[in-house]
């Protein structure tokens, strides 16, 4: 188990750089809006969602929001997640206990550390998921906090901070990319990605890209099952 653990805490190391920073951002934005350290603290144990924790502060310091209003945009800016969700259904299915709490984390970063699967002793391999995501969810606590106390202490020039997630997100690919066995899924990703945007613009691609992906890789699993069941049948064939 302490090899585990020490494996999850290795894997989130390029997370906690881009988290720690990210969440200072967060929690300094929360400050600069009046919200002090209670807030800060709540929304980032209780919603941890990243780029939609941006969006709610000014969902709540813009007065009076319908809870109408408030699901929609979450849905907007949270919709990848669907696409994410539907592909760890079969690696989650049997994460007993752990499963509400896997499913509750399963944030962009998360996602890019699981899918590749734990290549250690395969018995512990839920309990990797799940230091994965407490190791994650603490690293975005732990910025939040500073953030939000640094705002207390210090007077901040918050423009240009959230540039901290796109930072990130490049880390977490470049990792990705140096560390899987193909790069299939991260090219899709970017070919789609830069499609849908010269097709969409900015403001909506986002989920055409989702739906573009999602479709490209169910079409390459069936094919690479396909191709699959036909070894299994040939080589049985030979027997």
């Amino acid at each position: 188990m302490k090899q585990t653990i020490k494996n999850a805490f290795i894997s989130t190391v390029p997370v906690l750089a881009g988290y720690v920073f990210l969440g200072i951002a967060f929690g300094l934005l929360m400050n600069s809006k009046g919200f002090g350290l209670p807030w800060v603290l709540c929304m980032s144990v209780f919603i941890f969602a990243g780029s939609m924790q941006f969006v709610a502060v000014d969902l709540i310091s813009g007065g009076a929001v319908s809870l109408l209003t408030v699901a929609l945009t979450t849905v907007m800016v949270n919709a990848r997640h669907i696409f994410y969700g539907i592909s760890m259904l079969d690696r989650y299915k049997k994460a007993g206990a752990r499963k509400p709490y896997l499913i509750f984390t399963l944030t962009d970063e998360t996602y890019s550390l699981v899918c590749n699967g734990y290549k250690g002793d395969q018995k512990h391999e839920y309990d990797y998921y799940f230091f994965v995501s407490l190791f994650d969810h603490c690293w975005w606590i732990l910025g939040s906090v500073i953030g939000s106390a640094l705002g207390e202490l210090l007077p901040f020039n918050i423009v240009g901070i959230d540039f901290a997630l796109t930072a990130l997100f490049v880390t977490v690919f470049c990792d990705q990319w140096i560390h899987s066995d193909t790069h299939f899924y991260a090219i899709t990703g970017v070919l789609a990605s830069v499609l849908c945007l010269f097709i969409f613009g900015a403001d909506n691609f986002l989920i055409p890209a989702m739906i573009l992906i999602f479709v490209v890789l169910s079409v390459y699993k069936l094919v690479q099952k396909k191709k699959g069941a036909n070894v299994a049948d040939s080589e049985a064939g030979d027997v």
